[in-house]
Order: C-alpha cells, then sequence, then structure tokens
C-alpha cells in the first residue's frame, strides 16, 4: 500500500533538476547549422530538371530513331509532285543551259535547288540511298533535311534542301522556329517545375528544420521538447518517431531518476538499523543479546537482497518491455498452484480460491513466466493488510478473465486507488515497520498486466477491505 510525503517530492525535484544540470554539462552542445531554404531547393530543382531533361532527350531521341523511316518516307510523298515538275521544265530544255535554269527556278523557291554529278554522292550517302537513288527513287540524307533525285538516265542529280530555313543562308537573320518553340516549351516548363517544386520543399524543409531544432534541445537534455505536428506527409511519419523516440526517452530517465531517489531512501532504514546493531554488538558480551543482534542484521540483509531484486525487475518491466511468450494453461489449477506456493506467507491468515464462476477446464492464454509475478505481488500486500482473511476468485467476462484478491484490512480511499500502482508510492499509514513494503509490488503487477494487453486496477472488496483485480484477454 503506497504514498509520499512531501520532503521526498522536493528532495526528488532538487535531484532531477541536478540531473539535468549535470547531463547538460557532461554533453557537448549540439553544433548543427539551420537549413538552407534556397540551397534545398536549387539541389532539388537541379536534380530533378536535370534528370527530366536528360529523360526528354533520351526519349526524343529513340521515337525520332523510331519513326525516321516513317517521317522520310511521308517526306518523300510530300515532295515527289514538287520534283517531278521540276524535271519536267528542265526537260524542256537543252541539258546545257540545266544549271541557268535551275538557278532561275530557285529563285521562287525558299529552299535551295542545285545540280551535282552522281558520282559526288557515293561519300555523302548510305548504300541503301545510293540504291534508291539509281534506281530512280528520292533519296534523303542521314539529318532528312536535302533530297537527291537522279534526272532520267542522266549523270546529274537534282538537290533539294536544305529544306529547314536554320540551313538556309537567306534565312540566318532569326531564330528557327522549331527552335524557339523548343526554347519557349522548355522555359515554360522549367518555371511551372520550379514554382511546384518551391510550395512541394518549402514544407519539407519547415518540417525538416523542426525536427532539428527538436534534436538539438533533446541533445541539450531538454526531454520535454518535442516535434511540432509535420506539415509534409512525407515528414509525418519521421517526426512521430522522434517523438515517440523522446517520450520513451523521457520515461526511462524518469524512471532512472524514480528508481534512484527510492532505492536511496529505501536503503537508508536497513542500513542505519545495521550500524546501530553493529555499534551494540560491539558494546555487549551477552551471548543471547549478541544472537539477537546477529538476527536483526540478517533480516536487514535479507532485507536489503529483496529491496535489489525488486528494484531490478522493477526497472527491467520499464526498460526492456520485454515481449510476451504466451501459453496456454488450465486457468483453475494453475491458480490453485500460484496461491498455494505463497499460502506459507500469509501465517495465521484464512487464504482460499474460489473458481466455482470459471467454465470447466477452461484454458487461458498467458506468460507463465511474468504473470505469477502481478499475482504473488497482490498475495504479498494482502498478507499485509488483512485482518484475519483473503479470497482469491476468479471469473470470465466475455472474453476476459478477472483475478480478484480481496482482503478484510482497511481498504484504499476512493482517490488513492490509482495512486497506489505508482512506483514507490506508499500510504501514510503503512510506514510501519510492521507493513514494510517497498511500494514496488504493484506498480510491477501493472506492468505485467500491460505486457499481457490488460490492466490492474484497485477497488473496495465485499470483505470489507481493498480488492485488487487483473483482467486480460483468455485468448491472445
Amino acid at each position: 500500500m503506497t504514498g509520499t510525503d512531501p520532503d521526498a517530492g522536493s528532495a526528488r525535484e532538487r535531484s532531477q533538476g541536478l540531473a539535468r544540470s549535470l547531463f547538460r554539462v557532461a554533453l557537448p552542445r549540439w553544433r548543427g547549422g539551420r537549413y538552407s531554404l534556397s540551397k534545398l531547393f536549387f539541389n532539388f530543382y537541379l536534380l530533378a530538371m536535370g534528370s527530366f531533361v536528360a529523360i526528354a532527350f533520351t526519349a526524343d531521341l529513340v521515337i525520332s530513331t523510331a519513326q525516321r523511316g516513317i517521317t522520310d518516307d511521308y517526306a518523300r510523298r510530300f515532295m515527289r509532285g514538287t520534283i517531278t515538275l521540276i524535271e519536267d521544265e528542265l526537260f524542256r530544255h537543252p541539258r546545257s543551259s540545266w544549271e541557268k535554269k535551275i538557278q532561275t527556278i530557285d529563285e521562287k523557291f525558299s529552299y535551295k535547288l542545285g545540280i551535282v554529278e552522281r558520282i559526288t554522292l557515293d561519300r555523302k550517302l548510305t548504300p541503301s540511298q545510293v540504291d534508291k537513288l539509281d534506281a530512280g527513287d528520292i533519296a534523303i540524307d542521314h539529318d532528312g533535311d536535302i533530297m537527291y533525285h537522279r534526272l532520267g538516265t542522266s549523270s546529274l542529280v537534282l538537290v533539294v534542301g536544305p529544306l529547314a530555313a536554320s540551313r538556309n543562308p537567306e534565312q540566318t537573320d532569326r531564330l528557327p522556329l522549331e527552335l524557339r518553340l523548343r526554347l519557349l516549351t522548355w522555359s515554360l516548363i522549367g518555371v511551372i517545375f520550379g514554382i511546384a517544386l518551391w510550395f512541394w520543399i518549402r514544407p519539407v524543409w519547415r518540417d525538416l528544420e523542426a525536427l532539428r531544432q527538436t534534436a538539438r534541445d533533446l541533445g541539450d537534455g531538454d526531454f520535454e521538447a518535442r516535434s511540432p505536428a509535420a506539415r509534409s506527409q512525407l515528414i509525418a511519419p519521421l517526426s512521430d518517431t522522434m517523438n515517440s523516440m523522446a517520450e520513451r526517452v523521457q520515461q526511462l530517465m524518469a524512471t532512472h531518476r524514480e528508481l534512484s531517489c527510492g532505492i536511496s531512501h529505501e536503503l537508508r532504514t536497513p542500513i542505519a538499523r545495521m550500524r546501530f546493531a553493529l555499534e551494540m554488538l560491539t558494546e555487549t558480551d551477552d551471548p543471547a543479546e549478541r544472537e539477537r543482534l546477529w538476527g536483526m542484521m540478517e533480516a536487514d540483509l535479507d532485507e536489503l537482497d529483496h529491496l535489489i531484486d525488486t528494484s531490478l525487475t522493477y526497472a527491467r518491466f520499464e526498460r526492456e518491455a520485454p515481449e510476451p511468450h504466451f501459453s496456454s494453461v488450465r486457468f483453475a489449477d494453475w491458480l490453485a498452484d500460484e496461491v498455494e506456493s505463497v499460502r506459507l506467507l500469509g501465517r495465521n491468515l484464512e487464504l482460499a480460491v474460489d473458481t466455482s464462476q470459471l467454465p470447466e477446464n477452461l484454458a487461458v492464454d498467458l506468460d507463465r513466466k511474468a504473470m505469477p509475478y502481478a499475482l504473488r505481488n497482490l498475495l504479498r500486500n494482502a498478507f499485509k493488510y488483512a485482518a484475519h482473511q483473503i479470497r482469491v476468485s476468479a471469473e470470465l467476462d466475455g472474453e476476459r478473465i478477472l483475478v480478484h484478491v480481496d482482503d478484510d484490512g482497511i481498504g484504499i480511499p476512493p482517490e488513492e486507488r490509482e495512486h497506489v500502482f505508482s512506483a514507490f508510492t506508499r500510504l501514510d499509514r503503512s510506514r510501519d515497520r510492521s507493513t514494510g513494503g517497498y511500494g514496488l509490488g504493484l506498480a510491477i503487477a501493472r506492468r505485467v498486466l500491460e505486457l499481457h494487453g490488460g490492466s490492474a486496477t484497485a477497488a473496495a472488496a465485499p470483505l470489507g477491505g481493498a480488492r485488487f483485480t487483473l483482467a486480460w484477454q483468455a485468448r491472445q
């Protein structure tokens, strides 16, 4: 049964403040600088835009290569009529005047016309293009911009092109339309992408800066620091994880301080008694008195050993949160065996076990290593405060199994029933040595039930004292 006094509370606050000060002095200051929004933006922009441009040019190259045959065939059919008309016009004149005539016709076209010898094209065209040229078809160069057509059976070849305005000397005074369209398109893509990236990067940057500041505060020893809610879904899981980590660290530090303060407080009494017994032992020669003093010191050593064992058990449940290993047991038999194993501690108290409300041969899942801690601690608590009678009963409530430990002792006030499950907490009326205890038994019981996904609660007992109830799922 548990409680605190004002002096212990103020001492604990002073020790916590001292621990925080020492912690901050011991650790080096966090030396991280602020995240640069512009640097983060430009890094992302250059990486993303560069990747996008590379992908676009690669895709354009692949598509252009795949469609080259289709494009050449379309251009060939598109220009066949024009080339035929030019050829017919040349055939109306003597061959000697073709050069002059082609110059006259060239003035009427926006692209260049010319006549060259067939033999000069062997190095300019591929073998397949040369075969098309000799067969009387229209041959197109590798760039798809110049067309060649053999004039009849002569050795002369009509040259049409370059067709692109950028390759015609007459139109070099302005950027080609295709280039202007490409520049305009890529400029618009770059601007729109930059705006979209800015609105995406800014929340990420804010969340990163908030995480950095939270990490800095934690590094400086402020374990109450928490990261604000993340604006970006990308950072939200990281923010939640950091806050969970901070809560866990704060909980571990609080447990450490609690154990340190509680153990140091509890150690004083047995140590003081041992020191007093040693002083008395040196001053007496009476064998009976010496035997009594030796017995007192052995009892104090047992008390110290029990305190350390209980504290380590509580610290293990607080620190490690061990993974439960459930196994199915016949619950009525298990409960009777556990109660029987501690019956001797009850001395002359009447201890009864009632499993009549359980279904016959009921099997319940529990951790056979951890659950006995909870039940035995409740029984030890009842042994301390019961006047004459203790009753252990069990019932099945839906899918939950409930175990009640009732005593006919002094009971627990309603306002203290939740407080008694805190570590190193004892009610004022339980401080005398006749009841003893360290305020850890009920805390361990609750940790065990949390491990089972259940709860440990306190209430008034039908016998007139306190009732402690353990409840958890019968089937895990």
